[in-house]
């Protein structure tokens, strides 16, 4: 296992509510795993314990092989973070900031002018970050943790911010990734995001987590077994069919032959629906 967590549990202050219970989970190598919660959940406290940001925990935490308080500094040689907020150095350029980062790394690292140019940013190489947009950020943000070619991603809320053509192109860098053997750990209340991208999730509420599976199973397992079917007939009308002997049901072969059929739909539930359905939380 790639990620290997064991009943982990973890308080800001004494005395106070945990912030993290009792959570275990395994990511393996290759996978995208989508943690996923409203704020104040736990996602980002988990995280931040992942990446050596948080100590004082109890329970058992092992990343690439090793108990996470086991690694020295050459673990930032094999993570790469994006975090939610872009941090970077203003006065200093794109091209300026990548360069500067890489030096960090005891390792190879990749061609900043290549990776900015994979963000749609090869043109503002040579501009001051004080002078980006807050979706531009965001994308050099998001190379700035490819820069050193890590084995596991860390990525919190990666669209977060942009269009849709360039959440695309993000989209589309972390599968790549993925094909490439990297695992990556994705924490986001963009449960769109998480039905594109990931091999699993984990819905995390008030520290504790309620479910675990993949998008597509979860999508399945609490959703209706039906067919939403739109036709026209003095306008457009809605009937929903059981999916169980759709092909002989009656009712439905006479619609198909005697009113024009806008769209058939399958009812799965969206991950919205199912985290609701789980939690009782309406994510904002």
């Amino acid at each position: 296992m790639i990620i290997s967590v064991h009943k982990l549990r973890f308080s800001y202050r004494p005395g106070i509510e945990p912030t993290v219970k009792d959570i275990s989970f395994d990511i393996s190598q290759g996978e995208i795993f989508g943690f996923l919660g409203p704020s104040g959940s736990g996602k980002s406290t988990t995280q931040k314990i992942l990446i050596r940001l948080l100590s004082g925990f109890s329970g058992e935490v092992s990343v690439l092989g090793k108990p996470v308080g086991d690694w020295s500094p050459d673990y930032y040689n094999h993570i790469g973070v994006g975090f939610e907020l872009p941090n970077h150095y203003l006065k200093l350029t794109a091209l300026e900031n990548l360069s500067f980062f890489a030096s960090f790394y005891d390792r190879p690292t990749r061609d900043p002018l290549e990776l900015l140019d994979l963000v749609g940013l090869a043109n503002e190489a040579h501009k001051k970050v004080g002078d980006f947009s807050k979706g531009m950020r965001m994308r050099l943000n998001f190379v700035r943790a490819l820069l050193h070619d890590p084995e596991l991603l860390f990525l919190d809320e990666p669209t977060s911010g942009l269009d849709p053509v360039n959440a695309k192109v993000i989209k589309e860098l972390i599968l790549h990734e993925r094909s490439r053997g990297k695992t990556v750990f994705l924490t986001t209340h963009n449960m769109q995001d998480a039905g594109e991208l990931c091999d699993r999730i984990a819905f995390i509420v008030n520290g504790e987590i309620r479910l675990i599976d993949s998008p597509r199973s979860l999508q399945l397992r609490h959703g209706r077994h039906s067919v939403l079917v739109e036709y026209r007939n003095n306008g457009v009308q809605r009937r929903e069919f059981p999916l169980d002997g759709l092909g002989e049901n009656p009712d439905f072969l006479a619609l198909l032959k005697s009113d024009t059929v806008e769209s058939i739909h399958s009812r799965e539930a969206t991950l919205e629906d199912i985290f609701i359905q789980v939690t009782g939380i309406l994510l904002a």
